[in-house]
């Protein structure tokens, strides 16, 4: 199979050049290496590069916007706050180990808000929901902000020491925030507002704990820009237990470079962006996309605009190579699939970004069948091709010592004898990092005059003319579109469900357990309805993906969402999405 696909690489290059081929992963490896040698070879190949950024690229943007390259708080300070703030997360099905530690500091004492769009099942363990409309985050931020200044609730001399535009946030911004301004934009009321605004500022330690969701709207950079100013005014920063942990970066900690190689691309290539993938093979020119190689990803069901990326893969002279370790609804469309590894049976450096744990792991079973690792594949074609570089004769473990030896600075501190003998170790965190701002300024930068916007305002998301924001939301029981080849998971989800408030349902005439119709200018998707007062009124949600399979029509949820980027970062706008919804009986 290696000559097959190599042989039509070389023809397709020939006649289309090497941007015609575009290779398309994100995150169903996680190793350092087996996740990203993948780039090596299509940096040496010449194809079209992608732009990973469908996760959290723009919370990302919005963090270092304020923060810069500030090491996130450690996950074991939220046992120390008196307030704890769950800002758009679902902790219960994505993040468990912050939420042990969050059920320890209730032990203490501490109160536990969560802020989202619906009252998600991480609400049971919380002592108060408020529902914030979608899209109004930082409307919300800016408004506790507002009472903050107002009532005076500001640590001015962690202000005065740490902070860097305070000022022009509190006369050029804050002012516009009034409580009832806010209380219309986010649809929470102001005795409410009024209420978290004095349980944050009176708190001794307040912590937030940010989700992603809230990012993935078309002003979702700036939403987390703003609410991470929040922990400045009060100087939570300063004050063992407060913060805020959006996500943790160990990416440094491994000469990564030394596996993506961008010293083999000879010259730069053209940057295709994972969220619109549709529109890249349907559409795409100068030269079209020819060939896809899919590993560790599936498109089909996880990206947005799923109609036109089907449409795309059912090309006839598309030539589609899946390396999967199950038939995804991505496979179902290559012409050649190859056998992949599980994490069982490759050896692999891990990182992590829920906290500060690295782990290396060895192989504990032979590949099974005639499956092989990214990394053995990349090589194999690197063989065909006759790429003679020495970086492609080395196996897994000789490009884990490279990332580890000699190790980098991150690294000097750690037991690298335990690493190496795959026993877990945890990076070292400097002595009074919380308060180390890693900025151009050395503060916190509340006014950024590298930005277009040098303070954070709110503006509202794409939204649609459609009544209903969609909700597409993660599952306790599966991870996007992985775990659904499970059985006795896949029972637990029961069926794709669509919740919808009682009274939206009674306008609609809907009844609890119908079969409904989600669609917008997109598609439309089959749903079972279930009524609830946990969502809202003009929301609607549906937790987890299904594969097309399981589905009750045509399609799944992503055939709804948008190929439209965030405001920064080129992030995906999976949340900023609306829908109207009929019977579909």
């Amino acid at each position: 199979m290696i000559q097959v696909i190599t042989a039509r690489w070389k023809g397709i290059m020939a006649q289309f050049g090497t941007e015609a081929i575009l290779p398309y992963s994100y995150a169903g490896t996680m190793g350092a290496v087996q996740r990203n040698c993948g780039e090596g070879f299509f940096h040496r190949l010449g194809a079209s590069r992608l732009a990973r950024t469908i996760c959290a690229a723009s919370k990302g943007y919005g963090w270092e916007s304020v923060m810069g390259d500030t090491l996130a708080p450690h996950p074991d300070e939220v046992k120390k706050s008196d307030f704890i703030l769950l800002w758009g997360t679902n902790a219960l099905a994505t993040n468990i180990h912050l939420l042990h530690n969050v059920r320890e500091a209730k032990k203490r004492g501490a109160s536990v808000w969560l802020i989202d769009t619906y009252e998600n099942p991480t609400a049971q363990m919380v002592d108060q929901v408020v529902l914030v409309r979608p899209g109004s985050d930082g409307a919300l931020a800016l408004g506790i902000m507002h009472i903050l200044v107002r009532e005076g609730w500001i640590d001015q001399e962690f202000m005065d020491r740490y902070v860097q535009g305070f000022e022009q946030l509190r006369t050029e911004v804050l002012p516009d925030y009034l409580p009832a301004k806010v209380s219309q934009i986010t649809g929470i009321e102001v005795k409410l507002l009024e209420e978290m605004a004095v349980r944050y500022g009176k708190a001794r330690a307040p912590f937030i704990a940010l989700g992603s969701g809230l990012c993935r709207y078309g002003n979702g950079a700036m939403t987390v820009r703003t609410i991470t100013c929040l922990p400045a005014l009060v100087g939570a920063w300063g004050k063992p237990g407060g913060g805020l942990l959006a996500s943790i970066t160990t990416g440094k900690a491994f000469h990564t470079d030394r596996v993506t190689r961008e010293d083999l691309l000879k010259e730069p290539t053209r940057v295709v962006n994972m969220n619109q993938l549709g529109y890249a093979l349907t559409e795409l020119s100068n030269p079209p996309i020819m060939s896809l190689y899919v590993y560790h990803s599936n498109p089909a069901v996880v990206a947005p605009d799923q109609t036109m990326i089907i449409k795309g893969l059912m090309r006839e002279d598309l030539f589609t190579v899946v390396h999967e370790r199950f038939m995804t609804d991505t496979a179902r469309y290559a012409d050649i699939i190859l056998p992949a590894t599980s994490s069982l049976e490759h050896s692999d450096i891990y990182r992590s970004y829920g906290h500060y744990g690295i782990q290396r792991a060895a192989a504990v079973i032979p590949p099974v069948g005639g499956s092989k690792s990214n990394w053995e594949v990349f090589q194999l074609l690197a063989q065909a091709m006759g790429f003679d570089e020495p970086f492609f004769n080395q196996n897994a473990d000789d490009l884990i010592q490279q990332l580890i030896d000699p190790p980098a600075p991150w690294l000097e501190s750690v037991d690298l004898a335990k690493l190496r003998a795959g026993r877990p170790v945890e990076l070292t965190l400097p002595d009074n990092y919380k308060t180390t701002f890693l900025t151009p300024s050395g503060k916190i930068e509340l006014y950024n005059p590298m930005e277009f916007e040098p303070l954070p305002h709110y503006f509202e998301p794409y939204g649609d003319d459609a009544p209903f924001y969609l909700m597409s939301t993660p599952s306790l029981y599966s991870l996007n579109s992985s775990f659904n080849e499970r059985p006795d998971l896949l029972s637990k989800k029961e069926a794709a469900y669509l919740q919808m408030n009682i009274k939206d349902a009674e306008a609609k005439n809907l009844l609890d357990g119908q079969k409904v119709v989600a669609f917008n200018e997109r598609g439309e998707v089959q749903f079972i309805l279930k009524l609830t007062t946990k969502v809202p009124v003009g929301v609607v949600v549906t937790e987890g993906l299904f594969c097309n399979e399981h589905a009750l029509g045509e399609h799944t949820v992503n055939a709804l969402t948008s190929q439209r980027l965030t405001d920064r970062a080129a992030g995906s706008t999976l949340y900023d999405v609306k829908v109207d919804v009929r019977s579909g009986s």
